[in-house]
């Protein structure tokens, strides 16, 4: 504590109110880096305070240069933008936001500012300052307001601080209505809230009120009206905060914008700001509750730097729009039953051999030797082509389902508290993977044989193998499990997983902004196709946009992905289940019988049920835990649902693979 002192007191030897306004700053930074210490423990920077408050206390000519400092300070610096912006976004765009905090992360700030938003950043940047100071007591905060309280008086004989945050409430009204009257919000309210017209009346409550609190005589009347115009202004602006929450009833029926969600959420933290500053002004006793605004403002000012906050805050309402509709197509990969169980088979058994073609198509793109980037274009097309097939024709993929139908298990977590919800929880589980045993059996167990029979027709039409013997033993070794085939096979199913989110946004978007009105009752789409070409266009896209999304992101990745990683020297590759068994079939098929005595063949067969477990695992993980996130089912729900899907597999082992 000696040190501290010694420290103090070369920190106030600086204190001077004549200083320029960088000195004058620099010597704030300072002070509040003594009041920190070495970050030890917030009580240890209450100690600190009480030092600071007996050293100025003790000495009046400290005092009386303390105060000149403050009378500067609050002159030269403009409060208002501190207790009104700080905190909130300047631009009511998401991408401008990123951006502009890339910059205040990259560039550094200075002291020689006026702006208090950016002193303050300076002064107060991290958590450990809200700490100590929301355990300031009543006793060290109203020493603080009489060194620092009466420093600044307005000609109207009311401390210039009230004057001071009665303009920054006005700043942040305006913000609201601003928002409120915009057409992004205002067409998307609700009726019934709308027509109350709370925006409108706002700002002519807010004069009463500053018309009460600053013009009007003391007295028992002039107390009872201010009370009574603070009343009305509270509940106008609770309206407000209710007719912009009932916008979210439309992004949910009507699809999610991130930067819908971004501007409801700033008008809401302004309302609860305008509220905080209601209280310092109406409190018989301000002190404490400048207190907590400074403090939220300091945690309000990390929430502002992160970039990662902004993403996860405004992107949580569109993970559960994307989940949720993730969740509309993959009830229909879920089977319950022998028939369905069977029918998958057969769709996924036309989809093996669909693929089969696909492979063939493949080693004719390899066949004309174009350049790394252009195979990988081609690869991706004509992939993107098969997947777009497939789908059109009701066929299955295997590894197109785990990441819809993880949504869709998700979705049954929401009322998950009684035992009964589990046990139907884990009878799902059980369906869904009994489902994806299903494809992925159909789709290997048919585009093996297929794919020899393409090689032999080949073979018997050109009078030469598919492939020569130095490619077909490429292709065995690249596939074998000896190699990185597990690594490729996990990446492969982050893949497939980011192109459900793809379908989801992409089916969010043709929601949120109408597309497939607009292709309905266009009249220039209509004159072009006719109203009822139209209707079906319409109704067609309505129903496959989301599939064409998936299948022609991941067509197009699965093509590209591999050209990019190796002009980057990464040499990431692929591996699909189904692609991968049609490959190591023509290889086979082109060598001969002879390739049955070749360890590489079954290696490589070895790597089949590996790739396959990867790429359906990872994929089902990635989106089932987005699919929690956007459900909030919290980590004690999740601990249950793990024990009973053990549970069930140690007694019924046979559910996963069989129906009843």
């Amino acid at each position: 504590m000696a040190a501290a002192s010694r420290d103090l007191q070369g920190l106030l030897a600086g204190l001077d109110p004549t200083a320029d306004v960088a000195q004058r700053h620099i010597w704030l930074i300072n002070c509040f880096d003594w009041l920190r210490g070495d970050r030890a423990s917030p009580q240890a920077a209450m100690g600190r305070v009480s030092l600071l408050l007996d050293a100025v206390e003790a000495r009046p000519e400290l005092r009386e240069r303390l105060r000149a400092w403050w009378r500067v300070f609050t002159q030269s610096v403009d409060l208002t933008t501190l207790l009104a912006d700080y905190g909130f976004a300047p631009r009511t765009a998401f991408v401008s936001e990123l951006s502009e905090r890339l910059r205040r992360k990259i560039l550094p700030g200075t002291p020689e500012t006026t702006d208090a938003s950016d002193l303050f950043r300076m002064v107060l940047p991290g958590v450990f300052d809200a700490g100590w100071i929301a355990l300031l007591d009543e006793t060290q905060l109203a020493r603080i307001g009489s060194l620092l309280g009466d420093a600044t008086v307005d000609p109207d004989g009311a401390p210039r601080w009230r004057h001071t945050v009665m303009d920054a409430i006005t700043y942040c009204s305006s913000q609201v209505v601003a928002a409120g009257f915009s057409p992004e919000l205002r067409l998307r309210m609700n009726l019934e809230h709308h027509e109350t017209r709370p925006f409108h009346a706002l700002m002519a409550d807010l004069d009463e009120l500053r018309e009460q609190m600053f013009e009007q005589p003391a007295g028992a009347e002039s107390e009872e009206a201010l009370q009574a115009a603070f009343m009305a202004f509270r509940d106008r602006l609770d309206a407000c905060r209710a007719s912009a929450s009932s916008v979210y009833t439309h992004l949910e029926d009507n699809g999610i914008s991130v930067g819908l969600v971004f501007r409801l959420r700033q008008l809401r933290e302004r309302v609860l700001r305008i509220r905080e500053l209601l209280d310092c002004l109406m409190s018989p006793v301000p002190a404490p509750s400048v207190a907590r605004l400074i403090g939220k403002l300091v945690l309000a000012g990390g929430e502002r730097n992160s970039i990662r906050a902004l993403v996860a805050s405004n992107s949580s309402m569109l993970a559960a729009k994307v989940t949720e509709r993730s969740a509309e197509t993959g009830e229909h990969y879920i089977t319950r039953d022998r028939a369905s169980y069977l029918q998958m088979v057969k769709k996924a058994a036309g989809g093996g051999a669909l693929t089969a073609l696909t492979v063939l198509l493949k080693f004719g793109i390899y066949a004309l030797a174009l350049s790394a980037f252009w195979t990988g274009l081609a690869s991706g097309l004509m992939y993107a082509a098969s997947f777009v097939a497939i789908q059109l024709l009701h066929l299955t993929l295997a590894t197109k389902q785990p990441a819809m139908t993880a949504p869709a298990l998700a979705a049954r977590l929401r009322d998950i508290k009684s035992d009964g919800a589990v046990d139907d929880f884990v009878d799902e589980v059980a369906n869904l993977v009994r489902s994806q045993v299903a494809a992925v059996l159909g789709n290997v167990l048919v585009v093996a044989p297929t794919m020899v029979a393409l090689a032999l027709l080949v073979q018997y039409a050109l009078g030469r193998p598919l492939l020569d013997a130095a490619h077909a033993a490429a292709t065995l070794n690249s596939l074998s499990l000896a190699g990185p085939t597990a690594l490729f096979a996990a990446f492969t199913g982050i893949l497939l997983f980011s192109a459900s989110i793809v379908a989801g946004w992409t089916e969010n978007a043709f929601v949120l902004h109408r597309l497939d009105s607009a292709m309905r009752y266009n009249p220039r789409i209509g004159a072009f196709l006719g109203a009822a070409r139209a209707r079906r266009w319409a109704t067609f896209m309505r129903t496959h946009i989301s599939g064409f999304a998936s299948n022609i992101s991941l067509g197009l990745m699965l093509g590209l992905l591999p050209a990019f990683a190796g002009f980057f020297g990464l040499g990431l590759d692929v591996r699909h289940v189904t692609l991968s068994a049609g490959q190591i079939a023509a290889a086979a098929a082109s060598t001969g019988l002879s390739v049955l005595q070749q360890p590489a063949l079954w290696w490589a067969v070895a790597a089949i049920p590996v790739i396959g477990a990867l790429n359906v695992s990872v994929s089902f993980y990635f989106a089932f835990r987005l699919a929690l996130r956007a459900h909030s089912v919290s980590l004690g729900d999740r601990a249950r649902i793990r024990s009973a899907i053990w549970a069930r597999w140690r007694s019924r082992p046979v559910s996963f693979f069989l129906p009843a």
